[in-house]
């Protein structure tokens, strides 16, 4: 199995950029997605989940109204569009596959090498 992340960058405050992250070895349609994020010095961080068949989707709440997650079950990608990023948003931003959809860590399977995201003031 493997995920694949990228999309990260540099960019200013209130910019977008969105995150793409491509799985293969595993049937993506049966999985929940998960985004996390892992600060310098700080621990990893919920981001956002969505159910496999997209129905359902979690926020934490930092970024709700502000980040979006989406899947394409035919391309076997999920998304995080963000938005109006923040100084606070700077991170390494991992996808995950897990069996269910969570905000715990834990429950996921399979995890993505991560994508660098700067968002400077």
């Amino acid at each position: 199995v493997q995920l694949q992340a990228s999309g990260g960058g540099s960019v200013q405050a209130g910019g977008s950029l969105t995150l793409s992250c491509v799985a293969s070895g595993l049937t993506f349609s049966t999985y929940g997605m998960g985004w996390f994020r892992q600060a310098s010095g700080k621990d990893r961080e919920f981001v956002a989940a969505i159910s496999w068949s997209s129905t359902s989707t979690q926020y934490t709440d930092s970024v709700k109204g502000r980040f979006t997650i989406s899947r394409d079950n035919a391309k076997n990608r999920v998304y995080l569009q963000m938005n109006s990023l923040k100084p606070e948003d700077t991170a390494v931003y991992s996808c995950a596959a897990g069996r269910g959809y969570s905000s715990n860590a834990m429950a996921y399977d399979y995890w993505g090498q991560g994508t660098q995201v700067t968002v400077s003031s």
